[in-house]
């Protein structure tokens, strides 16, 4: 794409959320936010945006590139109050094809680690938009993907801190995983021997790995390729940081939060979730109530509600692909369980059978667009959640209280054994989903119960005087420079 943005210097000087706003007698601290390029990074730092100016802490400028702005202000809604700065994207970068900026566009997951190294191009737009800001940047959050933005800003004075759409426990697992390699371990035949050998990890007896459970490559005894090399780079950035942001919270991941913060000294976690309840009510309100624009799939909801029907959403990330037989099965299971649903497909082109749709017309609806899985999850209606559990989707699903069931998409099925789930076990699963809110007794009441109790410890957290309301405050005053009119 060629550069014909502003220039990043002059597009900083301009975008400057107190000088566009004539906010120079607050004097609040300038946090500015960098993404990594996909939605799925990028929507938590939105979140985080919108709780720093709901609660006064900071004026705050978002970088991103051209081609990701229009996404970036549509779901920020928020009147132009976050400046919004767009990096040029060099052209002919090695591994992107030609127009893309964000990982959604890529052919596959194979072309992610090129897509890391090669955004690194916007390293001296970086630096000239950072050191032309006024006023100064007093933090700079960015996603440890984007390992040499952490250099960058170090080099013009900046603190930062790094932020990884994961879960604390993925984290402390890394650790485990680079540390005790258990692969070594497992492929000896671990304690028990055979393909069911199990490595227990030493500070969480509770918590026992498979070969299936570790990530390639580290499954490998001996990992090595670029994606070896892009952790090590991202465990960089976290280590010279001043801490990592968890969208999490004490009450769901406390423990793996002080397991963490004895281990990292000088960059602890900063637990400031779930960000997604930053958003004021008329964020997650029917579809003409302060929507961010009126949506085919909000508006369906709202006419299931007014007829009394309950929901079943579906989303299986927005990432990885999900291979053709489990989607033909995932299909064949909605239909056959006789649930109203809401299926977010990725991508738009899926196959999901001939005639499917058509079938269940008025029952079911097949979105094939980015939707705000946050609105989706709040609305009323919407009774139960089919997910691969990325971690958005499970804080999400959380946040909102709604009980939630996991289809594996990069790991094996119980049931086949070979990484597809059957048509008849999803629509087993899909009819129990949705009867477990009317359930008084039972494993169903149990679950819906669990799930009401955690989304209350979730709005607990981030209420006035929670958890990870002080912890926002803390990582301010720990961490930010404060503002400096001079400069």
């Amino acid at each position: 794409m060629a550069a014909t943005a502003t220039p990043p210097a002059a597009a900083a000087e301009e975008a400057s959320p107190c000088s566009r706003a004539g906010r120079h007698d607050v004097q609040l601290p300038h946090v500015a936010i960098f993404p990594f390029m996909a939605r799925g990074h990028t929507v938590p730092l939105i979140h985080l945006a919108d709780l720093l100016l709901r609660r006064g802490l900071a004026t705050v400028t978002l970088f991103t590139t051209p081609a990701n702005a229009s996404f970036v202000r549509r779901v920020l809604d928020d009147d132009g109050a976050v400046a919004v700065v767009e990096l040029p994207f060099p052209d002919h970068l090695p591994g992107v094809p030609p127009g893309v900026e964000c990982v959604e566009g890529l052919d596959g997951l194979s072309s992610f680690p090129a897509f890391v190294e090669a955004v690194s191009a916007l390293r001296p737009r970086l630096e000239a938009s950072l050191a032309a800001m006024r006023p100064r940047v007093g933090l700079l959050v960015a996603d440890a993907l984007l390992y040499w933005a952490h250099a960058a800003a170090a080099g013009l004075g900046v603190p930062t801190v790094a932020f990884y759409a994961t879960s604390m426990f993925a984290h402390v697992i890394r650790d485990v995983i680079l540390r005790d390699n258990p692969a070594t371990v497992l492929l000896a035949g671990g304690e028990g021997g055979g393909a069911t050998t199990t490595f227990v990890v030493p500070e969480f007896p509770h918590v026992r790995l498979t070969l299936a459970d570790i990530p390639v490559p580290f499954n490998d005894p001996s990992p090595a390729g670029p994606i070896v090399e892009m952790d090590a780079k991202m465990a960089n950035a976290i280590a010279g940081s001043r801490g990592l942001i968890v969208n999490t919270f004490d009450a769901m991941e406390g423990r793996y939060i002080e397991h963490w913060d004895r281990h990292h000294v000088g960059h602890r976690a900063w637990p400031v979730g779930p960000l997604c309840l930053a958003r004021l009510p008329c964020h997650v309100a029917g579809a003409g109530e302060g929507a961010i624009k009126p949506a085919c799939w909000m508006q369906w909801l709202d006419e299931k509600a007014a007829a009394g029907r309950g929901v079943l959403y579906v989303a299986l990330g927005t990432l990885i692909a999900v291979q053709e037989a489990q989607l033909r099965e995932l299909a064949g299971g909605l239909e056959a369980s006789g649930v109203d649903f809401l299926w977010a497909v990725r991508p738009s082109d899926a196959d999901l059978g001939a005639g499917f749709e058509e079938r269940v017309e008025g029952r079911g609806m097949v979105v094939r667009e980015w939707v705000d899985q946050w609105r989706i999850l709040r609305h009323g209606c919407v009774k139960g959640f089919l997910s691969h559990c990325g971690w958005n989707a499970v804080v999400e699903g959380v946040a909102a209280g709604v009980p939630l069931a996991t289809i594996g998409v990069r790991v094996p099925a119980a049931t086949t054994g070979h990484g597809v789930v059957s048509s008849e076990e999803i629509a087993r699963v899909a009819r129990e989903l949705m009867a477990m809110p009317d359930e008084e007794n039972g494993a169903g009441g149990a679950v819906a119960r669990n799930a009401a109790a955690l989304a209350a410890k979730a709005r607990e957290a981030v209420a006035e005087g929670g958890s990870s309301w002080k912890t926002l405050e803390e990582m301010l005053a720990a961490v930010c420079l404060p503002a400096d009119p001079t400069k």
